[in-house]
């Protein structure tokens, strides 16, 4: 797992990590540990000889003329081995420096003879001007890189404004602070009346700096929870205690589960603010954004700087936790990757002060939008695309949707002649063209997993009678699969289905079906084979939901009052041979179809989904307005909801670059759910007393809260999904057969 996403930036990624390998071995980073002061690191020539100091800065002062992002890549990768020395106050003034218009020190920046120095807070330094003279007089607040650096960037109070201020080392008075990170060590650096020009004033909004430092220090958060994540689950997978490994108890699966998506949220936040920042170099990532406002930039920064930090800090204190007594001791380089992240939670400000400027700027009506640049062949498929639907437009609904089941437009991922076999790019150009033209195929609902099975698994016959109605919508389908004693352990189901003369007898009890009074078809698993293994035993039947005899449907009533699932009683239900699809036994395999090309979405709603923008319109009628609790909350919900989108964003862009998914797609769907639950809790609370009120519709606050507790249970539970996430992401121990021991 990587932020990278391009092979440019995966090589890149590489050449770090290989050089880090080589370089930054343990006895180099217990040396800089036990040292009594720190010194300018021994690689630091071989660092600067890498490339990585001027990266992002322009190739006529030793640059690389690169962006951010791969400079992000760098320095997550950096971070992951917790690199000792000035790396990323370094890399930060440079990037400052050249927003800032002042080249004169950057190539020493770049080549390594100049270290860099940063305070983001301004402590007691105040500026003061008079008689057309400048004079800096207090104390910085820590200066992180501050004990070796040689060019401080300080924030300094400017009347009621923060500035900063560059600096070199021997013009200020500084003072070298035991730190908490014993690897990076800080300082401070006071003046008393100095004099200095204009010139050392950098020309440059004060929160363009700290945008910039969220963006990095999220980077490098990101790489020091990665390390964190892979060295729990690495000792989980091995450490032995009652018998078997602890990553096989569900304990331990799921707190290292946890920690995976609090590392991939605090990853897809860092890589959005470095691909948002339209920053000062000429050339552009690969994977960057299509230009943005500067609001959305600022935006983009603040949801990192209020995410990767503190998803650090978490998850290095849960790495502590797994590895148990071995993770306390000082040998152990866990308290170190614990030490780095705290101080770049405390260093970059308050996580609570970050989620208000996320919630401040929403509020204020700036939206991030997550949108990419197709590849110059797109135009060809949208001329031809635009073509065809331009038929469309005269025909009624019922023609309209047959005529666009016709052309594949229904589910254009499907082989044709059900679908276009449509890749990635083809897939997005057919959505912005639907949408401009304001046509929408049917939305076959369950069916979206019944057709591909018949395609990959059903006969001929099967085929012909079910696909074309199904695409068109003459077909309403159903799925009879979850039983009273078998919800996530699907293959426990007891339906039972007895061959006779001409098909199968089918007895049993289905439960959670939606839509079973209004479908025409169902799909059904059963058991036939009751001596084979759970998984092996059952077959994939199609049921007539309107015609079959012995089928009692019975409304279920949920939490909310409402009926929309459905108790279904099978007794005795006959189903011809024609009706099963595939072979006996091979319901499990069938019921977990996924065909090569799989279908590609990019939301062009708000990146914070329905849910967040609800939240936001609730905020705006506080009676009293909302407080800072409320807007700390506020930030909290809207940076969970960015960062599934962002996620998606990336699954899309790995589709488009012929990428397999990444751990982005498992994680989504974990955290979508919970996020869309904490948004109802909150949207509930704020309501206050008026939420408690009975007979509410169906989009009050209250009826949304309770139809959400079913999104943890359906589809898989999150338990499941933890499970799922531990074991196949991270390869921790399977959860032992029931009755078989370990």
């Amino acid at each position: 797992m990587t932020m990278g996403l391009t092979e440019e930036e995966r090589d890149l990624r590489d050449s770090v990590r290989g050089w880090a390998t080589r370089t930054v071995t343990p006895a180099v980073l217990r040396e800089a540990v036990e040292a009594k002061t720190e010194r300018r690191p021994l690689f630091w020539k071989s660092l600067a000889e890498l490339g990585v100091l001027g990266l992002h800065l322009p190739e006529d002062v030793g640059g690389a003329g690169c962006g951010l992002v791969e400079l992000a890549v760098v320095t997550e990768e950096l971070g992951r081995v917790l690199l000792p020395g000035p790396f990323l106050p370094t890399v930060l003034l440079g990037a400052v420096l050249h927003e800032s218009g002042r080249a004169g020190e950057l190539s020493g920046l770049a080549d390594g003879s100049t270290l860099g120095a940063v305070a983001l807070q301004p402590g007691s330094l105040r500026l003061a001007r008079g008689g057309g003279v400048v004079t800096l007089d207090g104390e910085s607040g820590y200066v992180l890189g501050g004990q070796v650096g040689d060019l401080f960037l300080l924030a300094a109070r400017d009347g009621d404004e923060t500035v900063f201020v560059a600096l070199a080392r021997d013009r200020l008075d500084v003072t070298d602070l035991p730190s908490h990170d014993v690897v990076r060590r800080n300082a401070t650096a006071a003046a008393n009346g100095l004099e200095i020009t204009e010139a050392d004033v950098l020309q440059i909004d004060s929160q363009r700096v700290l945008d910039l430092a969220a963006t990095l220090f999220a980077a490098e958060a990101a790489g020091v929870a990665d390390w964190a994540v892979t060295t729990a689950a690495d000792y989980a997978k091995v450490r032995h205690q009652f018998g078997r490994p602890i990553g096989q108890f569900q304990g331990v699966k799921h707190r290292v589960a946890r920690m995976l998506c609090l590392a991939e949220q605090a990853r897809v936040c860092a890589w959005d603010a470095a691909r948002a920042m339209n920053f000062g170099s000429s050339a552009r990532a690969a994977t960057a954004a299509p230009r943005c406002s500067a609001a959305e930039e600022s935006l983009a920064a603040a949801v990192a700087g209020a995410t990767a930090p503190d998803a650090a800090f978490s998850v290095t204190k849960d790495c502590i936790q797994v590895l148990g007594g071995i993770g306390y001791t000082w040998e152990h380089d866990a308290h170190l990757y614990l030490r780095r992240a705290q101080s770049l939670r405390i260093l970059l400000g308050s996580t609570a002060s970050w989620r208000r400027r996320v919630a401040r700027a929403t509020l204020g009506g700036t939206r991030r939008v997550l949108g990419i640049d197709l590849p110059p062949d797109a135009e060809d498929i949208r001329a031809d695309v635009r073509a065809e639907l331009a038929a469309a437009a005269a025909l009624d609904e019922t023609e309209c949707r047959a005529y666009l089941a016709e052309k594949g437009y229904t589910a254009p991922h499907l082989p044709t002649p059900w679908g276009r076999g449509a890749g990635a790019v083809e897939q997005l150009v057919i959505a912005d063209e639907l949408r401009a033209a304001a046509l929408k195929p049917h939305d076959m609902i369950i069916g979206n997993w019944v057709v591909p099975t018949l395609i990959a698994h059903g006969s001929e016959e099967q085929w012909q009678r079910f696909v074309p109605p199904s695409l068109r919508g003459d077909l309403v389908w159903c799925q009879l699969f979850s039983e009273p004693g078998a919800g996530s352990d699907l293959a426990g189901l007891n339906t039972k289905a007895t061959k006779v003369d001409g098909g199968w007898v089918l007895q049993g009890q289905k439960v959670w079906t939606s839509m079973a009074r209004d479908a025409d078809w169902g799909i059904c698993l059963a058991r036939t084979d009751a001596s084979a293994p759970k998984h092996k035993g059952l077959s994939y039947f199609l049921i007539d939901m309107s015609a079959s005899d012995g089928l009692d449907i019975r409304p279920l009533r949920e939490i909310t009052g409402e009926a929309l699932f459905n108790e279904v009683f099978l007794d005795n239900v006959f189903v011809p041979d024609e009706l099963l699809v595939g072979e006996p036994g091979d319901g499990w395999k069938l019921a977990r179809t996924t065909l090569a090309n799989e279908r590609v979405s990019l939301s062009h709603d708000s990146s914070l989904g329905s849910g967040g923008e609800a939240l936001l319109t609730l905020a705006s009628e506080l009676p009293g307005g909302i407080d800072d609790e409320q807007l700390t909350v506020l930030g909290k919900v809207l940076c969970d909801a960015q960062s599934g989108g962002l996620m998606g964003l990336r699954t899309t862009l790995r589709s488009i670059a012929g990428g397999h998914p990444g751990a982005e797609s498992s994680v989504a769907k974990l955290l979508g759910v919970e996020h869309i639950q904490q948004v109802w809790e909150v949207a509930m609370d704020w309501a206050g007393p008026r939420a408690l009120l009975g007979d509410q519709p169906r989009t009050s606050g209250t009826q949304m809260f309770l139809n959400s507790q079913c999104m943890s249970i359906a589809g898989g539970t999150t338990n499941v999904q933890l499970n799922i996430i531990g074991e196949r992401l991270l390869g921790l121990p399977r959860d032992p057969e029931p009755g078989k021991g370990v």
